[in-house]
């Protein structure tokens, strides 16, 4: 839950809301909300086969661009309401072994909620059961109010 000025609080909006929101704004996008909450949003992208490299490998832009994903989704979480015009401020990410599989997941976590700025923590993962990850990254996202 957030806390607002007069000291109630706002509930996370739905994965479904988020979801929405991205078929309305942004379809064809082909990542997808999860799970939300106010501390975390997990994201979601089947991938394709224009997404594989040699050798199998998911690419290193689709890995960073579900990590973007997460992030703008847990911004959401975090104020209690979907703004689409917040913006990626600053990325980085590090790949820690080759992603290989067919779905690939992202979970942010929030490590900070300032008046302009939120800050997270993502980990990258494929469809394994043991959650190994794959990348690992860090952003702030810059709120546009």
């Amino acid at each position: 839950m957030v806390a607002t000025a007069d000291d109630e609080t706002t509930p996370p909006p739905t994965a479904q809301a988020v979801n929405d929101m991205i078929g309305e704004l942004f379809a064809g996008s082909g990542n997808t909300c999860e799970e939300i909450g106010s501390d975390f949003a997990v994201a979601r992208r089947e991938v394709t086969e224009q997404e594989i490299r040699p050798g199998g490998f998911v690419s290193g832009p689709t890995q960073f661009g579900l990590a973007d994903a997460a992030l703008w989704y847990l911004v959401f979480g975090a104020r209690g309401r979907i703004e689409p015009m917040a913006l990626t401020s600053e990325l980085s990410i590090r790949y820690l072994r080759p992603a290989q599989g067919s779905v690939l997941w992202a979970r942010a976590t929030l490590d900070v909620a300032g008046r302009r700025n939120v800050v997270g923590t993502v980990r990258v993962w494929c469809d394994d059961r043991e959650h190994k990850p794959t990348a690992t990254a860090q952003g702030t996202y810059a709120l546009p109010w």
